[in-house]
């Protein structure tokens, strides 16, 4: 293995593409591109030095809110293009600065709505994407007529929105870890705010007053002052409390303080809705491990698989955190989670590369032989191909929540209850790796391992017995819960772990890790009961009522091999991940005070499921 590792980074030294080959390669220019109203965005060119009458190239481009640095013609860009395959290939690449950002003109707004019925002057991201794409065509000298778009994250999601521009040299799209909607992605979670990317703020909320090629909203950031991040967020009070107290003037937060509810302001940025008369190849990249973005990719690919039937429609999903699969690691690690060897650059090269030569540079007419859905499973640690997503084969199985702690195929007789305590003052933590809560966005609590929370009295656990064949999830996961509170509100945390066997063995490249018994997260999701039946208007729970609540949890490729367990943990607190529940029904959560705190006795009945999909 070792041999084998040393082969695979040598041959990664070999395929490297320097900054000096770019400049020997590449001609820039920067240049201002005139939307339809008048405003004008900044765009970087780099077209190759070869390019003639008889050798023509198509466009590869993204279009950024996070800036095209470095600017200046003279100064270029380490790396071009999503790789170093289709980097050495030669394309014309484009780069943009949105609406708002950096350098270009106009206002930023996050999620920009999008305009159903447009007059000539309306403007959103899909008529910006059509009037780029429509300059680059009619002004850029020798370009083959064909036109791809790409971007991870935020340009994601404009690679997604400018799908649906329509623009007939638009032949191929690849929105990768794309945002769908920011009720769900992100910065909420099924409308639970997301305490874990406090830090982000600056990023978002803050407007430019002029062009500007450095990030204006540095001096916004609050640097850590310990290196146990825990300490910042345990002082940091309620999310009523941090936001006065750090963000008065950032008006994303603002307006996530002033829409608690899935209203006109967040329905309006739902992207989802929109993706229609799709007539070109799309292919959606997201990582099974992606703690910012998740649900997009899935929800963005079964949208467009559901509105547009004839698309040429493709999904990738690998054993990658937030945009993992742009770079190679060698080993690839999820946290503590070994995937296998140079992950990044078999997507790369066999699904990335293969994507965009075929539709640019070859017959974009006909379909490319790359499978519907390119699955990584991430308990076999290996990639499946499938021809539909989820699989039309798998069959629903439901796991019931026995009283007497186990995970059961059969569904109990008695209807009797697993109960536990809830007090919003001691929270459930969501990670023990402290040092991450000072970073950015939290990302690896997605696969760690959860032992910390199994002797906690606020949270309760259903497992399997040793299993004695392997089980395959593949699909979707829901949760089908029925509680009761003593509260009148409660957060709903659902965590599906594989529990490795007591005798697995140790890993020479993770000395300080004990895999015996580890308790890998596969999945998990939370969900605020006061929005049960609606994310518009929500309800109170009825204290000591019995009620449902039942939600989504994202997909999963997921084999729990013979030997493991399943387990299954509930809990209502998940902090700092999320913010704290008052569990005190207010019409403004986001709002709640100190006082408002309420302990509560939950129940989760036994009739309580989780409902998956088993692929045989």
């Amino acid at each position: 293995m070792k041999f084998i590792f040393k082969i695979t980074l040598f041959l990664l030294s070999l395929s490297v593409f320097s900054q000096e080959d770019i400049q020997s390669k590449y001609d820039k220019k920067e240049v201002y591109i005139p939307m339809r109203d008048g405003t004008k965005l900044f765009t970087a060119i780099y077209t190759p030095k070869d390019i003639a009458t008889n050798k023509k190239y198509p466009f590869l481009m993204q279009r950024t809110c996070y800036s095209i640095a470095p600017y200046g013609e003279e100064n270029f860009k380490k790396s071009v293009g999503p790789n170093i395959y289709l980097a050495k290939d030669k394309y014309i690449f484009v780069y943009q600065d949105v609406r708002g950002r950096f350098m270009s003109e106009g206002v930023f707004t996050n999620m920009t709505p999008q305009v159903v019925q447009k007059s000539k002057k309306d403007v959103d991201e899909s008529t910006d994407t059509y009037d780029t794409v429509d300059w680059l065509i009619k002004n850029i000298k020798n370009n083959n007529g064909k036109v791809g778009q790409y971007g991870t994250s935020y340009p994601g999601f404009y690679t997604a929105v400018g799908a649906i521009s329509n623009h007939p040299a638009l032949v191929a799209s690849s929105p990768q870890a794309p945002i769908s909607d920011f009720f769900f992605d992100d910065f909420q979670h099924n409308g639970a705010f997301v305490m874990g990317y406090f830090r982000t703020f600056p990023v978002f909320g803050v407007q430019k007053t002029k062009a500007e090629k450095e990030a204006w909203y540095m001096d916004s950031f609050i640097k850590p002052t310990a290196k146990d991040g825990s300490v910042f967020y345990n002082e940091l009070g309620t999310l009523k409390e941090a936001s006065d107290k750090y963000y008065k003037d950032n008006f994303f937060m603002q307006e996530i303080m002033d829409h608690p509810n899935y209203d006109a302001f967040w329905q309006s940025r739902n992207l989802l809705p929109h993706l229609k008369g799709i007539k070109h190849a799309v292919m959606t990249v997201g990582g099974w491990y992606d703690a910012e973005d998740l649900s997009g990719p899935l929800n963005i690919y079964k949208t467009i698989e559901k509105n547009n039937p004839k698309a040429k429609n493709t999904i990738v999903m690998g054993p990658f955190s937030h945009g993992a699969w742009s770079r190679e690691s060698g080993k690839h690690f999820h946290n503590d989670i070994y995937f296998g060897d140079s992950i990044a650059t078999f997507y790369q090269k066999n699904i990335e590369y293969k994507f965009f030569n075929h539709y640019l540079k070859e017959n974009s007419k006909n379909t490319i032989a790359l499978p519907e859905a390119y699955m990584f499973d991430t308990g076999k640690k290996e990639w499946k191909e499938f021809n539909s997503w989820p699989p039309k084969e798998s069959s629903k199985l439901n796991f019931f929540l026995n009283s007497d702690g186990k995970l059961a195929k059969v569904r109990p007789q008695d209807s009797s209850y697993s109960e536990y305590y809830s007090d919003p003052n001691n929270p459930v933590p969501s990670s023990v790796n402290y040092a991450e809560y000072n970073g950015f966005t939290p990302r690896n609590y997605m696969s760690e391992d959860q032992r910390f929370a199994l002797s906690r009295p606020d949270v309760v656990t259903f497992t399997t017995e040793y299993l004695t064949e392997d089980i395959t999830l593949a699909g979707e996961i829901m949760a089908k819960l029925k509680i009761a509170s003593t509260s009148s509100d409660a957060d709903f945390i659902v965590k599906l772990i594989d529990i490795y066997p007591a005798d697995e063995p140790a890993n020479t490249d993770k000395p300080n890790v004990l895999y015996a018994n580890y308790h890998q997260m596969v999945r998990s999701e939370v969900m605020p009961a006061r929005f049960r039946t609606s994310f518009e208007k929500p309800e109170a729970l009825t204290p000591n009522s019995a009620t449902v609540v039942n939600f989504r949890l994202q997909d999963v490729l997921h084999t729990f091999k013979k030997g493991h367990k399943i387990q299954i943990q509930i809990q209502s607190s998940w902090y700092p991940m999320i913010a704290i529940n008052s569990q005190k029904f207010i019409e403004n959560q986001h709002l709640a005070k100190k006082e408002d705190y309420t302990k509560a006795f939950i129940k989760i009945f036994n009739e309580s499921h989780i409902e998956v999909e088993i692929l045989k």
